[in-house]
């Protein structure tokens, strides 16, 4: 018995000495990068107690007893009551005192030598449980709840006509049938799965169901990943028909993924004899519509013509038989839907068929058209497509960070009814938005913009979210106008397309932040009166909010100093511009590093050091940067929620950082990763062929892969627009389906995919990298509901009124790819019971 408390109670020493070991060797290496000196303070200690252990010295407990009360005074000056970076610092210490009180180990000590190591775990303990009771990350508050004076001009009631509710980008709907008090009563009405999820051959790793369907009449459009077209029934979720437009070739594709489906409505008086509505009976899946025919080649035919300098064929590929179903007319409004290979088709929502008469006789645009560098599956529209009365406009995703020799970020507006281009605005040639000859070629590489544009008819304008010029993180080459308009948005006038303002988000653009969401419209109350008001939501945390009609700004913007530096051949812009607006996140510190244990997290400590960071907008470099916010953006694709009646916001911001490193290049051509990609596929490092550096960029994770900042990661939040003032703003999201071990912590995670609110001053979320679906209050934030998803739901929910008068919340499931969220290929409804 003897014997076996010895060996365990030596068996511990060195697990204390190894501990403190590893400790030490990394804290005075921390040390010299200028760090933190706990780590190697307590490592020596830790060494000296391991060794005292082993020889069942008293004073073993006693030091180790007065090494946890210092490292919890230690975590209490770095953390506060801060549970998570409270943990981390504490959960070693507390391990091994536990184990020093075991019974084997401790038996034979004096009572007073348990006793301080027991005190000392006991204060733990207790600052512990205090620290779970306070959040300081939670900003606690209200949004006023008087009654809207009415509904929102244009707003959606019944029906969810376009992307963002209406070309406004609003995701709000009118619908109030869902409340406060209510809201804990969804249940699932249907549920319907598409067939198409990813994994399939050929997928590239960002394959993403992130569509938000179209309500209509009674049936639902939307696209899945793999560019089919579906219609349901809007009260059963019955499939009535699909649409496949058979992409063809190898694709280059960087993202596969379709955000959403467009719709023109009919003239009144076809809608008045033809409403949008389900056959009888429905359309079998066996007759789902084919794809569109080309005349006058044969099946599967690429055109031979080929512009010299690499530009597209003037045609689109044959990709059917001229025998499949068409309709003449589409007597019922269009549904247009972009394919991956670079075509715009128009759909009749009645039957699924091509609408024959647009795109002179095939049904379809070739967006390839006049677009340099022609390589299927480079270039193509991820995103709806903007209609208007007269007009589509498109714009498109162009590959980043393969070479200096990519597509054009042209964007194109074509006759609605005729498919004939009516202009383009080429940022590389701003000044000429006549519609480009035959044989010609719009500008390489020039900044695109591949998220959701918004409209404002009235005014005659159409505003664009722009990118950067690949590469994203070396811009020595820029052109002037690709400085000019890089990550601005610009308002182009929808007759001529001819630029009537623009205002840049970033100067000099080196991080990715191109501008990734669509602008919000609505009209705001402020001191001079209502002001038609745009929002914008940018990646490194800003909402602007800027005058629509000339772009000025409504909340103040600053110009801020920025850090210098850039790499050779290169530049900094000398100031970034800051909004009154802003959710940029404070600068990191090593205090701010975070891990699962203390070991990990001196890791990530001695990380944050050797790279370069000072602070928000630290360019890229040889060493090493780190880039905080990351690429991922503190907003995205799935943008914010406007009440546009009472002026408000409800945002998700999301705060991960990344790392960025420059990589000299030998020559243009030649990989710097060591292993050369498969046949078709893209390489797996950014390289930048043609520039002077490929890019190493990833998330700044712990040895462990949990991210080294500390908690929380993804919130969400209130905001009064017509003051500018976060009303309220809490961590949201559980780590259940991002840890080994599905515990649904509640540490606060990203999100990708938008936020919907509605009348009844309901918000929903089904984008945080947790497998839920989220109602909430939208006046203090409170999470109300949730439902399990059976998928990752990085889409945004939309909500419409059924035929039965129930207001229905829809949701889609089915993961996204590069961030690892389980796959799916759901599409699921839910009301309120009993009606």
């Amino acid at each position: 018995m003897h014997e076996s408390r010895s060996f365990l109670r030596r068996a511990l020493a060195v697990v204390i000495a190894l501990c403190g070991l590893g400790l030490a060797a990394g804290g005075a290496w921390l040390a010299a990068l200028g760090g933190s000196w706990y780590y190697l303070l307590a490592g020596v200690v830790l060494m000296v107690d391991g060794g005292l252990l082993w020889k069942d010295r008293a004073s073993a407990w006693w030091l180790f007893a007065l090494l946890s009360v210092a490292t919890l005074a230690w975590a209490l000056w770095e953390s506060g009551l801060d549970w998570w970076p409270l943990a981390t610092r504490l959960d070693l210490l507390f391990v091994l005192g536990l184990l020093m009180l075991l019974p084997a180990v401790a038996r034979g000590r004096s009572g007073a030598a348990r006793a301080a190591v027991g005190a000392s775990l006991a204060a733990m303990g207790v600052v512990a449980v205090a620290s779970a009771f306070v959040d300081p990350q939670t900003l606690e508050g209200r949004l006023p709840t008087a009654a809207a004076s009415g509904p929102a001009p244009g707003a959606p009631q019944a029906d969810w006509t376009a992307y963002g509710g209406t070309w406004h980008g609003q995701r709000y709907s009118g619908l109030a049938q869902i409340t406060p008090e209510n809201v804990g009563q969804l249940q699932p009405v249907w549920h319907y799965e598409t067939g198409d999820t990813r994994g399939q051959a050929g997928d590239p790793p960002e394959t993403t169901f992130e569509v938000t369907p179209l309500k209509i009449g009674d049936r639902l459009f939307f696209c899945t990943p793999h560019q089919h077209v579906v219609a349901l029934d809007a009260g059963t979720g019955r499939e009535l028909w699909r649409f496949d437009p058979r992409i063809q070739g190898e694709l280059a594709l960087q993202h596969l993924t379709c955000r959403g489906l467009s719709w023109q409505p009919p003239a009144p008086e076809a809608a008045a004899s033809a409403p949008v509505s389900a056959p009888a009976g429905g359309p079998p899946a066996a007759a789902a519509a084919t794809p569109v025919p080309v005349p006058g080649a044969a099946a599967g035919e690429m055109p031979a013509e080929a512009a010299p300098d690499g530009a597209a064929p003037e045609r689109a590929p044959l990709v059917a038989a001229s025998s499949s179903p068409a309709d003449a007319a589409c007597p019922v409004g269009k549904l247009f839907m972009p394919t991956a290979d670079g075509r715009l088709i128009a759909l009749n929502p009645e039957t699924g068929h091509v609408c024959a008469r647009f795109g002179g006789g095939t049904g379809q645009i070739w967006l390839w058209r006049g677009m340099p560098n022609y390589r299927p599956g480079a270039y193509y529209s991820t995103s709806p497509v903007v209609v208007t009365r007269k007009l589509l406009v498109v714009g498109g995703t162009v590959l980043d960070n393969v070479s200096t020799q990519e597509q054009s970020g042209v964007i194109r507006a074509y006759d609605i009814e005729t498919g004939e281009l009516v202009w383009n605005w080429d940022s590389g040639n701003p000044g000429r938005t006549g519609p480009i000859a035959p044989g010609q070629s719009y500008t390489a590489n020039s900044p695109n913009s591949w998220t959701i544009l918004a409209a404002d008819e009235q005014l005659g304008l159409v505003y664009v979210p722009l990118g950067n010029q690949p590469p994203d993180q070396w811009g020595g080459r820029r052109s002037a106008p690709v400085e000019r308009y890089s990550s601005s948005i610009v308002a182009l006038d929808l007759a001529t397309g001819q630029v009537r303002w623009h205002f840049q988000t970033v100067h000099h653009d080196l991080w990715d932040y191109d501008v990734p969401s669509q602008p919000s419209l609505l009209d705001l109350r402020t001191a001079d009166g209502m002001v038609p008001v745009l929002v914008q939501p940018t990646k490194q945390g800003e909402l602007f909010v800027l005058d629509r009609r000339n772009g000025r700004p409504v909340l103040p913007v600053r110009e801020q100093p920025a850090p210098q530096g850039a790499a050779p051949g290169d530049h900094t812009a000398p100031t970034q511009p800051q909004s009154a607006l802003s959710f940029a996140p404070p600068p990191l510190t090593g205090a701010r590093m975070w891990g699962a244990t203390l070991l990990d997290q001196l890791a990530c400590r001695i990380a944050f050091h050797r790279l370069r960071y000072e602070g928000r907008f630290t360019p890229p470099s040889l060493q090493g940067s780190l880039i905080y916010p990351g690429n991922f953006g503190v907003f995205n694709w799935g943008s914010i929620a406007v009440d546009p009646v009472r002026g408000y916001a409800f945002a998700t911001p999301a705060y991960l950082a990344f790392t960025s490193r420059l990589l000299p290049r030998s020559d243009a051509t030649s990989l710097v990763s060591n292993d050369a990609p498969p046949h078709g596929a893209l390489p797996s490092l950014n390289e930048n062929f043609g520039a002077p550096y490929a890019v190493a960029m990833e998330p700044f994770l712990s040895p462990l892969g949990i991210p080294c900042q500390q908690p929380p990661w993804g919130y969400v939040a209130g905001i009064d627009l017509a003051t500018g003032q976060v009303a309220w703003q809490h961590r949201n999201g559980t780590v259940r389906d991002l840890a080994p071990v599905p515990l649904p912590f509640r540490m606060g995670v990203p999100s990708l995919g938008g936020p919907l609110v509605t009348a009844g001053g309901v918000a929903f979320l089904s984008g945080t990298l947790d497998n839920y679906v989220r109602g909430y209050d939208l006046a203090t934030g409170r999470e109300l509901w949730s439902s399990r998803l059976p998928a990752g739901g990085q889409a945004t929910p939309m909500t419409y009124q059924a035929a039965d008068g129930r207001q229905m919340l829809v949701v889609v499931a089915g993961g996204h790819g590069s961030l690892g969220t389980k796959a799916g290929d759901d599409v699921i409804a839910y009301a309120l019971p009993g009606r």
